[in-house]
């Protein structure tokens, strides 16, 4: 288990099975807590720190609208978008009268999906802000100076925790050992190239041990490439 503070929590409440592990999959590497339900039951006892939730209408034990109907008569206003396949305008209607703030319909994008969650978490201020880099399966959780690789905690120097966080900002872009120097060490006169080699290959062995990875490529007679 990792410590990552997560940009929001979405409770997601959908009966298709695959449906709700796709939707899971792609929230969390986006960087979102996932709390997913194939039906409503144990949801209300779970909204403690939820910040959205998903709701899909046509659900086994009720339709998704009377359910957030009955949350909103509860005094639960926790901000939900509704998914689902009823797309005509009266039923589109009913989902926004019934205390929905969005609805999209089935089939969707799931980067459709996310844009739509992050405009209204932004917009109702429930994104908990936190700077983030990501490159593959590498976060820098560049306020707590951390790293991870596939929600693995990392431990780096200071200095390797910079270098990696300059690559992520440049990645796929060949980057010269003296740029390296001048950006990240900073004070190049007391440095030679070969620190960077060094520096690197110490990096390298911290985030690729096996080398199955190759994250950073070598360039002959030049320098470095995020890749």
């Amino acid at each position: 288990m990792t410590n990552i503070q997560p940009l929001a929590t979405i409770l997601i409440v959908e009966d298709d099975s695959e449906l709700l592990e796709l939707e899971t999959y792609h929230l969390e590497k986006e960087g979102f807590k996932v709390l997913g339900f194939s039906s409503t039951k144990g949801v209300e006892k779970s909204l403690d720190g939820v910040d959205l939730m998903v709701i899909d209408r046509k659900l086994p034990d009720i339709d998704g609208c009377d359910y957030v109907r009955y949350l909103r008569d509860r005094g639960i206003y926790i901000p939900v978008i509704f998914v689902s396949a009823k797309v005509s305008d009266a039923e589109i209607e009913e989902g926004f009268l019934s205390g929905g703030d969005d609805y999209l319909r089935k089939p969707y994008n799931i980067k459709e999906l996310i844009f739509r969650i992050k405009a209204i978490i932004n917009r109702t201020n429930r994104m908990h802000t936190c700077q983030r880099l990501t490159f593959r399966d590498i976060m820098i959780d560049v306020d707590n100076r951390k790293c991870y690789i596939s929600n693995k905690d990392i431990n780096l120097t200071k200095l390797e925790f910079n270098l990696l966080s300059f690559f992520i900002e440049h990645k796929n872009k060949i980057l010269e050992r003296d740029y390296l120097l001048r950006q990240v060490w900073g004070d190049e006169e007391l440095k030679q190239k070969r620190t960077v080699n060094v520096t690197i290959n110490r990096l390298k062995k911290k985030i690729d041990p096996t080398n199955e990875k190759g994250y950073i490529e070598a360039i002959h007679g030049i320098g470095y490439k995020l890749r």
